[in-house]
């Protein structure tokens, strides 16, 4: 397949995405690609462990491939994109849980669907280029493929803060957050890879390790602590709105961007995630709730055309003027009954 090179050298699997002109977005097919190598090397003893990287230096996946998920979606058929993301989600749920070291070198941009696989495996690399995202509520979705996992365990409201504004972190700050485990210059990847599959010992990642670069959210963590603390959209709103400071307009700025809708049940997604239990299955099956109505009652298709089809910046979202009632974020929250995400495939 021309989208990703799956093969094993030594004792490594190896998962090389191969889409650099689409910053190695991920289709539906190297989705399931990717699951059924992962099925097969679980039960290869030549296997030790899974390498995923990327070609190009731009990125290592900045999201999913939605030009088949907005086509669809407008010609009024849900269940492809239902589909699509139901498999990918129990893919993310695998990956996390799969129990041999996997490993991830993100150069570049890590966003979304990206975050889904390079930021759910057991070893997680950064190096001098990585900006990791969660943009999702610019596009009238909320953080998923894990992320609402990821973000709930950041410290303080740094969850909430980036879920919200979409905010990139470079390697530092990946780290803090939760993204990314480890600090290695890019120049040394190539042959941390090749000492990777001659071992199959993942405890080389951890020893070629460098110090952190340090991040700028450790300075913010005060101020995003103080006014992402709210429980609603518009208690976060107000918080910032009572400073005139560089970190309060800049948030108020990132969020004016973003779908009112999306960012109220991305609050909701991660005040119902402290309610579960503390698992990826949980926060999957929670951001199922919202992704499976997406299309059909929320902002993405609008989004999308003015992000990407139309590209003229200025989606006509709902509650425009930021008061999204409570009754519109329990519509798009309330479990799915039959449709509820299930995890079966994997138990088999």
């Amino acid at each position: 397949m021309p989208e990703i090179e799956i093969h094993t050298t030594g004792r490594a699997g190896r998962i090389t995405l191969t889409r650099p002109q689409a910053l190695n977005a991920l289709t539906y097919d190297m989705l399931l690609a990717i699951e059924t190598a992962l099925r097969n090397w679980r039960e290869d003893d030549d296997v030790d462990l899974v390498i995923f990287d990327a070609a190009g230096d731009k990125a290592f996946c900045a999201g999913g491939d939605i030009a088949k998920l907005y086509e669809t979606g407008k010609a009024g058929d849900f269940g492809f994109g239902r589909q699509f993301w139901r498999d990918e989600y129990r893919l993310n749920a695998y990956l996390k849980e799969y129990p041999k070291p996997t490993i991830s070198l993100m150069q570049g941009f890590t966003m979304g669907g990206g975050v889904g696989i390079g930021c759910l495996c057991s070893h997680r690399v950064v190096g001098e280029s990585s900006q990791i995202a969660m943009p999702e509520c610019g596009i009238g979705l909320v953080p998923d493929v894990g992320g609402t996992y990821i973000l709930a365990n950041a410290p303080g409201k740094l969850g909430v803060y980036l879920g919200l504004t979409g905010t990139r972190v470079k390697a530092g700050g990946a780290v803090l957050a939760g993204f990314a485990d480890w600090f290695i210059p890019e120049e040394t990847w190539t042959d941390l890879i090749q000492l990777l599959e001659a071992s199959g010992d993942a405890g080389l990642v951890e020893s070629h390790a460098q110090p952190l670069p340090p991040s700028q959210l450790t300075a913010l963590q005060p101020e995003i602590d103080r006014h992402f603390a709210g429980k609603t959209l518009g208690e976060i709103l107000d918080s910032l709105r009572s400073e005139e400071t560089e970190f309060s307009q800049k948030s108020l700025a990132a969020l004016g961007r973003n779908s009112p809708l999306s960012m109220a049940c991305a609050i909701a997604l991660q005040t119902l995630m402290a309610q579960e239990p503390n698992t990826i299955r949980a926060a999957l099956g929670l951001e199922y709730r919202y992704i499976w109505r997406a299309m059909e009652h929320g902002d993405f298709l609008e989004g999308i055309r003015a992000q990407i089809i139309d590209k003229d910046r200025n989606p006509q979202w709902q509650f425009a003027d930021m008061d999204v009632p409570r009754a519109a974020v329990d519509a798009m929250m309330q479990p799915l009954g039959a449709d509820a995400l299930s995890f079966e495939e994997d138990e088999a």
